[in-house]
């Protein structure tokens, strides 16, 4: 295999695409004595951007709400990265999209999601460490099981 035929996986570029910060019941919110209960999700989606570069979006959404659905707060990070994905077998791109990229963007959110939560005023929260392949394989199936046509959304 020449030098030019060989598979390429670079990052290009990292950067955060989108980062919301709410406490909407501040500052009354900091006199509650009540532990919050923190949800958190993450969806990530991936585009192509022509010649062999595609953007990958990772996002994170936490939100802290009291046993009585008061908001303590929400946020939200978008960490994106440009990557270059060169002569890579077409069955082999949607993994790569969907394992590969989130891997290398989730340290980069963890870090925004616990600095902007800090800076609200609040303990940081900090995630724990994801496997995207678990997450990737379990959408797979479902998907076969639902009769999806082979496409798989890289959420």
């Amino acid at each position: 295999m020449s030098q030019a035929e060989a598979p390429v996986f670079a990052i290009e570029k990292l950067y955060i695409k989108d980062l919301s910060v709410e406490v909407p019941n501040a500052p009354q919110i900091f006199l509650e004595p009540e532990s919050p209960q923190v949800d958190i999700q993450l969806r990530s989606e991936g585009q192509g951007l022509g010649d062999g570069m595609f953007e990958v979006v990772l996002t994170v959404t936490v939100t802290a709400k009291l046993e009585d659905e008061k908001t303590v707060f929400l946020v939200e990070a978008g960490q994106a990265g440009v990557f270059q994905i060169r002569n890579v077998p077409d069955e082999n791109l949607e993994p790569l999209l969907a394992i590969a990229c989130p891997n290398v963007l989730f340290p980069y959110a963890r870090e925004v999601i616990s600095s902007a939560i800090a800076r609200a005023g609040f303990a940081p929260v900090v995630l724990q460490p994801v496997n995207f392949e678990a997450l990737y394989m379990a959408r797979l199936a479902e998907a076969e099981q639902s009769g999806g046509a082979g496409e798989v959304p890289i959420q």
